[in-house]
């Protein structure tokens, strides 16, 4: 498992490459990876957006993480888990949050990346704000579709 907090933007596809490479133990091993990666958007509310502050909580926020992906791993089937997420300034099409599972079969992979990713979004202690196209500034209150984990 490996978890990084980043205030630069990154590559997700890089970020997996140089994990997969850096972990010789599970060559041979996978069949499936499930990738998920989410980018910020121009619009939230009905509003355009240009811009996002991601604030969270460090040490308490990669905790969590890690207790999600360990309840994760007792779940289902995992060889290894990647999470990489964004704090500070964002800005539209940037990568916000990289969630990558690698398993020997793609049903485990799949619900573990969609059980880590939903967690996230509900537990974890990140806050957003929002900069409007109007020069107006505001939190987000909502933020998961309400999945239940």
């Amino acid at each position: 498992m490996n978890i990084k907090i980043v205030e630069k933007s990154f590559d997700p596809w890089g970020e997996i490459q140089s994990f997969q490479n850096s972990s010789p133990e599970m060559r041979g091993k996978y069949g499936a990876t499930s990738i998920f990666v989410g980018t910020m958007r121009d619009f939230n509310d009905g509003d355009e957006v240009k811009g996002m502050m991601l604030e969270h909580y460090s040490g308490m926020t990669e905790k969590k993480l890690a207790d999600i992906i360990t309840a994760a791993m007792q779940k289902w089937s995992i060889i290894d888990v990647l999470v990489v997420h964004r704090i500070g300034d964002v800005f539209p099409d940037d990568a916000i949050v990289l969630v990558a599972v690698w398993s020997s079969h793609r049903g485990d992979a799949f619900d573990t990346s969609r059980y880590i990713m939903e967690a996230l979004k509900s537990t974890v202690p990140f806050w957003k704000k929002e900069l409007l196209v109007s020069n107006n500034e505001r939190w987000v209150d909502k933020n998961t579709d309400g999945y239940k984990v």
